[in-house]
């Protein structure tokens, strides 16, 4: 329905034009990363017995945090959210160990690399560096995931005291912990090579497609993910799927979701490269104090709440355009603003089933094993309590000035 008004407004040319931008050279090579991701991360899967104590949560929780920014959110996410379940099957109070999982492991866990969460990856397509990513957002995301951990140790281990110990057949059973899939997890490192390719090799070969110019090194990045997605797909075993209960469906789902946000927000990119002179020249003055610079506290919170409750990738984009959208200023003179939007993205987009794609897989997963989830603004206030302290803590050390 966007596209109609766009057509009256600005004719066909400009609008097939700027629908063709969008897909082109966003949509299309981020649903191929998620896919690439989603495929390869759903051929692995962890075997053997491990019984949920505190400590062995904490493990879980720090490895796929670690994880998330190698093969991305929704790839840990889906690798490790069964053998967790399965580790506390015996627990009763188990609701808090998935609230703490999608909090680091779904969203915060992802903060290092563009393959870590898909703003950060929508960030790498607009020119900002791989390794920025990572050298910026490590203290902030540190500073978060030892909050959340102390956090959840003290809950966990209060909580576990007060249970029977584990029952026989978690005590009695030997099977050795072992990864299948594991030429999954060599393709994890192709897709990382692959994505560094794209934003090393610079061989200045373009192919203009009605105006939009497709750099060359992107072509073969997006060549070498889909090879690899069939190779994982024809070549390894499939019986980590089949443990994995892997299909199609969630995948399905984002590419829908997601190619409808990306051309809706065409407009809202187009008035916001307008500056004070567009129809959002109120949302941009939010961003901006007295003296006309950026107010990185509000770009914090302002893409964080509503990375929340409309998706942080898109969001991220918005606001990456509010900030003028050019990634060499943005990671140079202004890189704390970019720290902001991007920790705003990333960070908050735990605060509600719907910030990120895979908050919502891992509670369908968690009710699907007997987990009493809580409703959509039942995990509102989990998160409001347990996050926003930590998200003031941040803003006070990183963006205050």
């Amino acid at each position: 329905s966007i596209i109609i008004p766009m057509i009256i407004y600005h004719g066909i040319s400009i609008t097939a034009g700027s629908v063709l931008h969008a897909l082109l050279l966003e949509y299309i090579p981020f649903i191929i990363l998620l896919l690439t991701l989603y495929t390869v991360s759903g051929g692995i899967n962890l075997k053997g017995s491990i019984v949920g104590t505190p400590i062995v949560n904490i493990v879980f929780l720090i490895i796929g945090t670690i994880l998330a920014s190698i093969m991305g959110t929704t790839g840990a996410a889906m690798v490790l959210i069964r053998p967790l379940l399965k580790a506390n099957e015996f627990r009763k109070n188990k609701t808090h160990i998935v609230i703490f999982f999608i909090f680091l492991v779904a969203n915060i866990g992802g903060s290092l690399t563009p393959l870590g969460d898909p703003p950060l990856f929508l960030g790498f397509l607009n020119g900002v560096d791989f390794t920025w990513t990572t050298i910026h957002m490590f203290l902030p995301m540190l500073i978060a995931v030892i909050l959340l951990l102390v956090i959840f140790y003290i809950m966990d281990t209060y909580l576990y005291n007060k249970e029977d110990k584990p029952v026989d057949k978690h005590k009695d059973n030997n099977d050795t912990i072992r990864i299948e899939g594991l030429q999954n997890i060599i393709l994890l490192f192709f897709i990382i090579a692959a994505v560094l390719m794209s934003g090393v090799w610079k061989p200045g070969i373009n192919i203009t497609i009605l105006g939009n110019e497709l750099q060359i090194q992107n072509i073969i990045r997006d060549a070498i993910l889909l090879l690899i997605t069939l190779y994982s797909l024809k070549l390894t075993d499939q019986q980590p799927r089949l443990a994995n209960d892997f299909n199609w469906f969630p995948i399905q789902e984002v590419a829908k979701l997601f190619i409808g946000i990306f051309i809706t927000i065409i407009p809202v990119i187009a008035i916001l490269q307008k500056g004070n002179d567009g129809a959002l020249r109120d949302l941009i003055a939010l961003v901006t104090d007295k003296n006309g610079n950026p107010d990185n506290v509000m770009y914090f919170w302002l893409t964080g709440i509503l990375s929340s409750f409309l998706d942080n990738a898109p969001t991220y984009l918005v606001f990456f355009n509010t900030a003028g959208g050019n990634a060499d200023i943005l990671m140079g003179q202004m890189a704390n603003t970019l720290l902001a939007i991007s920790a705003g993205a990333v960070f908050m987009g735990a605060n509600s089933y719907i910030g990120n794609a895979p908050n919502f897989m891992v509670r369908s997963i968690a009710i699907q094993r007997g987990v009493a989830m809580p409703s959509f603004f039942g995990y509102i206030v989990w998160s409001a309590i347990i996050l926003t302290p930590i998200f003031i803590v941040i803003t006070f050390i990183f963006f205050t000035p």
